[in-house]
């Protein structure tokens, strides 16, 4: 594993901030400065969006639509997130490359592991869209998937809540937090934080995960000096 080479999992529903769909500006520039924060700690960030702001798959097969097919629209939308925040990384002097696991040459590069790890060593941001490319696979599996493949010493789950509860802690202010879980427990618990197949490659590939709050400042890089609010998955 490489000491600082991390992976981040943003979810596209975080990008979404008070709107009902698509993207918030202001969050964008926000989580763009919190990565750029840890950028500036010499640490080599890989990003894996998801596209829930604007299309769920598994939400479209409920509607009628082909769950392949579905799947494939969501990583359209996960493209679209993979893109804007790229300018909005770029806008603030963080270089960006974005990577497809779907062939899209006009707009982004094909996802190819050694290209990959290139970019990270020339201190690039690389963003990964489109999932592993595949239907019926998370974007939480292709961020287990590609911190496996770039031996990523770290994954960061960054969600709108401060770590792994025993409940939802939206809905019930009683909830505790787990500051340090097993992967099997997070499993045999359903909590739910990832899916199992991802949680299950990272456990293969003896990768933590860290959840934390990602509208807090600089959680995510306090998180990771073992600082602050968080849940440890190992």
């Amino acid at each position: 594993m490489i000491k600082k080479r991390i992976l981040i999992k943003l979810s596209g529903e975080a990008l979404l901030g008070k709107s009902k769909f698509g993207i918030d500006v202001s969050v964008l520039s926000f989580i763009s400065n919190e990565i750029k924060n840890i950028f500036k700690k010499n640490y080599q960030i890989c990003i894996v969006v998801g596209g829930g702001n604007i299309f769920r798959g598994i939400k479209g097969e409920s509607q009628g639509i082909d769950r392949s097919t579905s799947d494939y629209i969501g990583m359209l939308a996960t493209i679209m997130n993979a893109l804007s925040l790229q300018s909005s990384l770029e806008q603030i002097s963080v270089p960006t490359r974005v990577q497809s696991a779907i062939s899209m040459s006009q707009i982004a590069e094909p996802y190819i592991r050694r290209k990959a790890i290139r970019h990270l060593e020339k201190k690039r941001v690389v963003i990964f869209a489109a999932g592993t490319g595949n239907p019926f696979f998370s974007t939480d599996t292709a961020a287990s998937l590609r911190a496996s493949e770039l031996n990523c010493s770290t994954i960061v789950k960054a969600t709108k809540v401060d770590g792994i509860y025993n409940i939802d802690p939206v809905k019930n202010l009683n909830a505790k937090i787990y500051k340090k879980i097993k992967y099997h427990e997070v499993i045999s618990k359903d909590l739910r934080v990832m899916d199992t197949t991802s949680i299950s490659l990272a456990k293969e590939s003896n990768i933590p995960i860290l959840i934390t709050n990602i509208f807090k400042k600089n959680s995510i890089l306090n998180a990771l000096k073992g600082k602050g609010v968080y849940s440890i998955i190992n």
